[in-house]
């Protein structure tokens, strides 16, 4: 369920597979709340996030930190 109030990010990444996505989507296993979808078509290979448990540095630095770039768009 979607909450009012959820924060919503956009990065721009280096993610280009399925097999990624599974990666990172396991990775934010923890934060249930949290929506994360990808567009894997867009040549910035967008991640877009929805809730209010991780702040843009702090997913920012969990997708590095797995190997992939990661940068928020304004």
């Amino acid at each position: 369920m979607k909450l009012q109030g959820d924060m919503v990010l956009v990065f721009k990444t280096s993610i280009r597979y399925k097999k990624d996505i599974i990666k990172i989507k396991k990775a934010f296993a923890a934060a249930k709340d949290l929506i994360i979808s990808f567009d894997l078509e867009d040549c910035d290979k967008i991640m877009r996030t929805e809730g209010n448990y991780y702040n843009a540095k702090e997913i920012i630095e969990k997708i590095e930190a797995l190997g992939y770039y990661c940068e928020e768009l304004e």
